[in-house]
């Protein structure tokens, strides 16, 4: 690069629209296009108060930074030269620089949040503590976000076209995987609250052979609770890692038995040990 184009580092660009690609590192996948007009008419009356940040990435080429939502609205408002501040920033900051803007101006959808935080991660190539220093976050609540991606594509799509909560989401984590989605529809039909969705995926757990989570069952006790959800936590912990464990819980003679199966070789499926644990 030439010294010319290294002195404008941090410097405030004029750039056209055409000029800009969107950043490949952008977590969000939604945008409310009533609330990018709505940006656009303010644009319009006021101006762009704050620039977009790009880094270049060819002759009179740039890719966007931070400021997507800014950018839309931008271009929808017709502007023919955007005020953009230019960055030095590689793959990794750039990346992790897109999603703290998002964290912190516009609440992302909590699936967003969790590729979004898996993304820098495989980036930075760090640990999740390492990642959560930096980000701004404890340990255990950026590790609840990664639990999210265990769920299927199909149920983090139930949850978001039900408007379901992070903590919604976060207790039918609790359940095998093939009972989540019932759980999920029910939450969804009979509007629950967190609590109300907790004392569900309670009664699911004391009851794992009934064929439907309505039916009224016997609390199980609080000790074997807590064994069976650690259970449960030690294998959603395994599938982050990448093994693919999986679970079954079945009653009999008045005993949950309850069955871990992990593979030995992963790409091997046939090939596997299996633990019961008999409650």
């Amino acid at each position: 690069m030439a010294k010319k184009e290294l002195q404008k580092q941090g410097r405030v660009l004029l750039l056209p629209p055409d000029c800009i690609e969107p950043s490949p590192y952008q977590a969000r996948t939604v945008f409310d296009e009533n609330e990018i007009a709505a940006l656009a008419v303010s644009i319009v009356q006021n101006g762009l108060l704050q620039p977009i940040s790009v880094r270049r990435v060819g002759l009179r080429k740039y890719q966007l930074v931070a400021g997507e939502r800014r950018l839309r609205a931008c271009r929808l408002a017709g502007l023919e030269k955007i005020p953009a501040i230019l960055a030095d920033f590689d793959d990794s900051e750039s990346a992790a620089l897109g999603l703290l803007e998002n964290l912190q101006r516009s609440q992302l959808d909590p699936f967003d949040t969790a590729r979004g935080i898996k993304e820098v991660i495989r980036l930075w190539g760090c640990t999740q503590a390492e990642a959560a220093r930096r980000l701004g976050l404890s340990q255990p609540a950026l590790a609840n976000k990664l639990r999210l991606l265990t769920l299927t594509p199909e149920q983090q799509e139930l949850c978001m076209v039900h408007h379901l909560s992070e903590r919604h989401a976060r207790a039918v984590l609790r359940l095998p995987e093939s009972r989540r989605t019932a759980a999920l529809e029910k939450i969804a039909r009979d509007n629950m609250s967190v609590r109300q969705a907790d004392k569900l995926v309670d009664t699911m757990l004391a009851n794992p052979t009934s064929p439907s989570p309505c039916r009224k069952v016997t609390p199980m006790v609080r000790d074997v609770r807590f064994f069976v959800n650690t259970l449960q936590h030690a294998v959603d912990l395994m599938t982050q890692k990448g093994i693919a464990a999986t679970t079954h819980c079945d009653k009999r003679d008045g005993c949950l038995e309850y069955t871990v199966r992990i593979p030995v070789k992963p790409e091997e499926a046939a090939e596997e040990e299996c633990f019961e644990v008999k409650v």
